[in-house]
């Protein structure tokens, strides 16, 4: 009985050993074992085996992104304002051993270094760069923190500044100066508005003043056109009514020319035709050579004029 007793307790020890000697790390977390107190191994995600009593989980670290904000700090500009800032920083464990053995407590050394970089970035830099140009100050502060936390074992992804504290005096001095530019810009846009207005006006009274300029030219041009068409048309038709007469007497001539007159037949039309233009208010006849020739004298033609006007 005594042996069976003596065998569950060794059992049980055994039991109790390896449970203890089993280690369950989660994931995104590593463990730092010691062995005698000194660094044996780390170990990762999953299942895990040490030596109970022999070994031992020093510290476990959390490989996860942390964030810390930095307390606000108060420091001086490159032209001598005060002024307060607040910081956040982003960073991981990426050499859990160095982590451990490199630093006693890296979120209070990052804290630190923040302060000393931040004094030492701010005091470089005028209060309205700093104001214009917060992702400068990121940038450098990223860049010393990186090589100063190198020998920790942990990396610094991101720094935000989170606030800036400004004097009370400076920021009225700093909203007068905004209010006075924004009225320097207003007042400017404002004539720069009246100017072009100005010059529209200009240009479209010249394109008026052209554009009339130009239809009364195109007015000019049509009117010259349709006295010269009237002209040509008066023209064209005086000659087609010129013809027409010709025509007309080349005509009659043919016609009496083929009734077979003679001179004398002729020589009485034509006395006639002179009674007739006696008859008028002309002071002036020209007579036909052959009228002359069949009446026989200027008698004869002075008769005529007083048969036909008695007056």
């Amino acid at each position: 009985m005594i042996g069976i007793i003596v065998v569950v307790v060794i059992l049980a020890m055994v039991v109790a050993i390896v449970i203890k000697g089993v280690r369950i790390i989660p994931q995104q977390t590593v463990a730092i074992v010691e062995r005698l107190g000194k660094y044996n191994k780390t170990l990762h995600a999953g299942v895990n085996l040490i030596i109970p009593v022999i070994d031992k989980i020093r510290l476990r670290h959390d490989l996860r992104i942390h964030q810390e904000t930095v307390p606000s700090q108060s420091v001086i500009t490159k032209d001598n304002v005060a002024i307060g800032i607040e910081l956040a920083t982003f960073f991981s464990v990426v050499d859990p051993k160095l982590a451990t053995y490199g630093i006693a407590n890296y979120v209070g050394g990052i804290h630190n270094i923040v302060a000393s970089a931040l004094r030492a970035t701010i005091g470089k830099m005028e209060l309205d760069e700093i104001l214009s140009n917060r992702d400068r100050i990121q940038t450098d502060l990223r860049l010393v923190l990186d090589q100063a936390s190198e020998n920790w074992g942990v990396r610094i992804d991101r720094v935000e500044v989170l606030q800036l504290a400004i004097p009370a005096d400076i920021q009225n001095s700093m909203e007068k100066q905004m209010r006075a530019e924004r009225e320097k810009r207003a007042i400017i846009l404002q004539a720069e508005g009246e100017k072009q207005s100005t010059v529209l006006r200009a240009e479209a009274q010249q394109a008026a003043v052209v554009l009339a300029a130009e239809a009364e030219k195109q007015r000019q041009i049509l009117d010259a056109e349709a006295k010269q068409k009237a002209q040509e048309l008066e023209a064209i038709g005086k000659a087609e009514g010129i013809k027409h007469v010709a025509n007309a007497e080349r005509a009659r001539i043919e016609a009496i020319k083929l009734a077979g007159l003679d001179a004398q037949i002729l020589a009485y039309k034509s006395f006639e035709a002179l009674g007739q233009m006696a008859e008028g208010k002309a002071t002036t006849i020209f007579i036909p050579t052959e009228a002359v020739n069949a009446l026989g004298s200027a008698g004869m033609i002075g008769k005529i004029f007083d048969i036909t006007n008695p007056k």
